[in-house]
């Protein structure tokens, strides 16, 4: 249980309109909301949705206009977005917490293991490796030789950091995300293709977290770096000798050929794909779907395929949709101009 609408103010703040004693199970979504839940809204729309439908309680953005008299108790805060990740912070399950190292754990000769960390069922950690102090290893997760895991980092279970990569303080890792697989790299020779050694590796900034079953490649020579605070989905592909800047937001099923470069704070959503050695350049988003060929300038917002400003492409679908209407009536003029002739 959350605790008394009271309580709960108290931990995030707010204004409290309505009851305080009401108690508080869980938090729900709208639609799946019950007598016992706390819902959120963040504009007029969801709010008079979550004033009709079955919670006991919601959460309120302050930008948010109240009605006079609301029929549940409000909860309004400076950013609900920013009180409910707080909120749903305090329901989740702990991570495991060491010292602590489970029998069936590999440690090879060599490898360095910091204090308080955890070692899971059958996670190995191999020759010259160095886990720092605090860290999580979760069952079956793998981190190779001469790899560096720095402090508060967390590898979910089969997640994988291959031979001499770096990864930051506070990185998270999800299962099956792999960290360093071979670049893919190759040359026609002589008819066939032949593999191009990739001998560099993957450096990750801190506070980077990667998607469940997300690969990031390691560098032909050199690195592949994804910077300080970004956030990589599930199913995403960086390829080789790929830079990604600070704070970037990358959405699932996003794959980016072999030295792409990525400035600081870009947003890129699902299903995007880059041809490769160009360049996105800071504060720019990048739609759905988009397929980008070449540089992206700063701040800017491209779509479609290939992609392009925004803009552009929305006038580009209006007047796609206006064709058939278009084809008619030059077929009704040209039927006209026959019967004339």
């Amino acid at each position: 249980m959350l605790g008394t609408l009271a309580e709960i103010q108290a931990r995030l703040g707010g204004r409290l309109i309505g009851d305080g004693a009401a108690r508080v199970e869980r938090v729900g979504a709208i639609d799946e909301a019950g007598p016992d839940a706390l819902t959120f809204a963040t504009d007029e729309s969801y709010l008079a949705a979550a004033l009709a439908g079955a919670a006991g309680a919601v959460l309120v953005d302050a930008s948010v206009p109240l009605p006079e008299a609301p029929s549940k108790p409000l909860l309004v805060v400076e950013n609900a977005r920013a009180a409910l990740a707080a909120l749903l912070a305090s329901l989740k399950p702990p991570r495991p917490r060491g010292p602590f190292r489970h029998p069936s754990a590999v440690v090879e000769d060599g490898a360095e293991i910091g204090d308080d960390v955890y070692l899971g069922a059958h996670c190995v950690v191999s020759a010259g490796a160095r886990i720092a102090r605090g860290c999580t290893i979760g069952a079956g997760a793998y981190v190779g030789a001469q790899a560096e895991i720095g402090e508060e980092t967390w590898l979910h279970p089969h997640a994988t950091v291959h031979e001499h990569c770096v990864v930051g303080k506070r990185v998270v890792l999800h299962s099956g995300s792999v960290i360093g697989s071979e670049g893919f790299g190759w040359a026609f020779i002589e008819g066939r293709l032949e593999r191009i050694p990739q001998v560099g590796n993957v450096v990750l900034g801190d506070d980077v977290e990667i998607g469940a079953n997300s690969c990031i490649d390691r560098a032909q020579t050199g690195s592949t770096t994804i910077g300080q605070g970004t956030k990589i989905d599930n199913l995403v592909q960086i390829g080789h000798n790929c830079r990604i800047g600070k704070h970037c937001a990358i959405a699932a099923q996003t794959g980016m050929a072999g030295s792409t470069s990525v400035g600081d704070y870009v947003k890129i959503a699902g299903q995007v794909g880059t041809r490769g050695h160009m360049h996105i350049g800071s504060r720019a988003t990048v739609a759905g779907q988009s397929g980008v060929w070449g540089d992206v300038p700063e701040g800017a917002m491209i779509s479609g395929n290939p992609a392009r400003d925004h803009r552009e492409t929305l006038r580009t679908e209006v007047m796609l949709r206006k064709l058939p209407k278009v084809i008619a009536r030059v077929d009704a003029l040209e039927r006209e101009r026959n019967a004339q002739s």
